[in-house]
């Protein structure tokens, strides 16, 4: 399994990068995993975008100094800071139909295992009013992990976010973003590691659920500045 490791130079960079990881699998025909604290921003789902509010909304987080981004897979906003982890696994598929829920299911209990050595034992939901909220998510004192999916005709990526600590600062960001996209929140939802009275050495915490998510496999380890993608059989 290819495990891409680090942060691109920008927003945009990061993106490509990840992009980059999921074609690799597609055409390689292997999972890929990557796991990285981002650049700040704010991410915006495409619900938002069609929202009446959603200009101000960016306007309101880039502000309080959160760049405002729109990305492909999840619902609604999100807020990423120095403390929050994310996380994208790609793996090939045959049947576009087929998967979703087991994909769900097993990344949902790999972050369960990886909490519970981080010293926080996470239960499946999230409290009402919770940011981007969804049913794949996991909670401990607010909500700690959302899960989003997306499948192509031949690799699906199950992204995710995973927040630390900061748990203020994204409520703190996030009250009035949600304010203007029109949508119940509550600023008290939002829970950490460090409020759940976990680790939050950023590095311990990467390592933990890197290794979760790569389980049985064996890793092949490159960084986002040296790693170029091969053809699978260059």
């Amino acid at each position: 399994m290819l495990v891409l490791q680090g942060r691109a130079a920008d927003v945009e960079a990061d993106r490509e990068a990840t992009r980059r990881l999921v074609e690799h699998s597609a055409a390689a025909g292997v999972p890929a995993l990557r796991v990285w604290y981002p650049h700040r921003q704010v991410a915006f789902g495409r619900r938002d975008a069609r929202s009446e509010g959603y200009e101000e909304a960016r306007r309101r987080a880039d502000q309080q100094g959160f760049e405002p981004v729109e990305r492909a897979a999840g619902g609604r906003a999100t807020a990423y800071t120095r403390g929050t982890l994310l996380f994208a696994r790609a793996e090939p598929v045959s049947d576009p139909r087929g998967g979703l829920d087991d994909r769900y299911e097993r990344t949902l209990g790999a972050l369960q295992g990886a909490l519970s050595e981080l010293g926080v034992d996470a239960r499946r939901g999230e409290p009402p009013d919770s940011f981007c909220p969804g049913t794949h998510s996991l909670q401990a004192a607010g909500k700690l992990v959302g899960l989003a999916q997306r499948v192509r005709q031949d690799v699906a990526l199950v992204a995710g976010v995973l927040t630390v600590r900061d748990h203020a600062a994204v409520a703190r960001v996030l009250d009035p973003v949600y304010d203007a996209l029109g949508v119940p929140f509550d600023p008290d939802s939002v829970g950490s590691l460090a409020r759940a009275g976990g680790e939050t050495d950023r590095t311990t915490v990467r390592r933990a659920v890197e290794a979760a998510l790569v389980g049985d496999g064996t890793p092949r380890v490159r960084t986002v500045e040296e790693w170029e993608p091969v053809p699978p059989d260059g």
